[in-house]
């Protein structure tokens, strides 16, 4: 369970803090929901507070488990699908899983790829979405500005 300020990631929108618990009827049901204040945008986002861990909700990563990522990044092993719905499908997994380490795969990947030709617009979305969920748990976790976490993303490129 969290509480109002908690700092937390969501697999898709990335991280943000919890700056409220509303109650809620959605679906002829009443329940308990975070709001969550995400970094990006400052979208806010409902998440039932009983199916936090159901969503992927997690606690920021830690600062050294932070400091491995960032010096991992440049030797990621990416490996690319050929087939473009192939690919999609297993970016989109690999997001989906809330593991930051899959996330910089997708950017490497992506990234090296837009190198080399034009991405597909699905693909760019996914790219900027993988960006943004790193850069914003990056910045929470380092209390710095959205705009410096994104230049510690250049080894992934």
């Amino acid at each position: 369970m969290y509480s109002i300020g908690d700092r937390v990631a969501h697999p898709m929108h990335g991280a943000g803090t919890i700056s409220g618990i509303t109650r809620q009827r959605m679906a002829g049901q009443e329940r308990s929901y975070y709001v969550l204040t995400l970094l990006c945008g400052g979208l806010q986002l409902l998440v039932p507070c009983d199916a936090g861990e159901k969503v992927g909700l997690r606690p920021l990563s830690t600062g050294p488990e932070l400091e491995r990522l960032l010096q991992a990044l440049p030797q990621l092993e990416t490996r690319e699908q050929p087939n473009w719905n192939q690919r999609y499908r297993e970016n989109m997994l690999r997001i989906k899983s809330g593991d930051l380490y899959e996330v910089a795969r997708v950017v490497r990947s992506l990234s090296r790829r837009e190198k080399r030709q034009q991405l597909s617009t699905g693909e760019r979305r996914i790219l900027f979405s993988a960006r943004q969920i790193l850069a914003s748990e990056i910045a929470l976790v380092k209390n710095i500005p959205l705009e410096q976490a994104e230049t510690l993303l250049q080894p992934l490129e």
